[in-house]
C-alpha cells in the first residue's frame, strides 16, 4: 500500500515549513516571505487527519493500492496567510513578496475520494479550526520554537544523522571495547 498526502500542518513542524514560518514570524512581528505572487494553490490537511488516514489505510486498505490522503481545503498561499494574520490580530503589512523558486508548483492538491469511498475516511478538522489549534500550539510552546530557531535541532541532527556511518562505527567500536575482556579478566574467568 502506498499513501500520498496533501500539505500537512499542525504542531511540531520545523519553522522553515510554510505555515510554521508564517506563524512564528507573525508572532515576532517579522516579515512573512511570500514566493512570487502568493497564488500557488495548496490542499491543506491537518496532521491528525493525515495520521487517521494512514491508520485507515493500514487497517482497511488493500495491498498494492495507492491512496491519496487529501484535504478539502484548496487555497492560495496568500489566502492562507491572510487568514493567519487575521486570526493572530496582525497586519497584512507584514507580507513581503520574494522571488519565486524555480519550478515551484503552481497547484498541489490530491483527490481523496477513493479514501472516502473505499475506506470510509475523510478529514474531520476544518482548516480554520486547525489553524486556530496550530497557532495556539505555537504560542504555548515558545521554548520549543526558540530552541528550533536557535538551531538546537541542527546539533541533534548532525550528531545522529550526518556522517551516520562514522557515528555508527564509533558506537560499535565503543561497544566492542566494553565487550573485550582484559588479560586479567580472562584469567579470572578461566578463559
Amino acid at each position: 500500500m502506498i499513501t500520498r498526502s496533501s500539505n500537512n500542518y499542525g504542531p511540531y513542524q520545523f519553522p522553515e515549513k510554510f505555515l510554521p514560518l508564517m506563524i512564528t514570524n507573525a508572532m515576532d512581528d517579522k516579515p512573512l516571505p511570500v514566493y512570487g505572487d502568493g497564488r500557488q494553490q495548496r490542499d491543506w490537511l491537518h496532521v491528525q487527519d493525515n495520521c487517521r488516514g494512514v491508520l485507515a489505510v493500514l487497517e482497511r486498505g488493500k495491498v498494492g493500492e495507492v491512496y491519496n490522503i487529501g484535504g478539502t481545503d484548496v487555497l492560495e498561499n496568500l489566502e492562507v496567510i491572510c487568514r493567519l494574520l487575521k486570526l493572530m490580530g496582525k497586519p497584512e503589512s507584514l507580507i513581503r513578496y520574494v522571488a519565486d523558486r524555480p519550478g515551484h508548483d503552481r497547484r498541489y492538491a490530491l483527490d481523496g475520494s477513493k479514501m472516502e469511498r473505499d475506506l470510509g475516511w475523510r478529514p474531520l478538522i476544518p482548516l480554520d479550526e486547525g489553524l486556530k489549534q496550530t497557532v495556539a500550539w505555537y504560542r504555548e510552546n515558545g521554548d520549543w520554537v526558540g530552541a528550533i530557531r536557535r538551531g538546537d535541532y541542527r546539533t541533534y541532527y548532525a550528531k545522529y544523522y550526518e556522517n551516520r556511518d562514522s557515528t555508527l562505527q564509533t558506537v560499535l567500536s565503543g561497544r566492542n571495547e566494553s565487550l573485550t575482556l582484559s588479560s586479567a579478566e580472562e584469567n579470572e574467568m578461566g578463559a
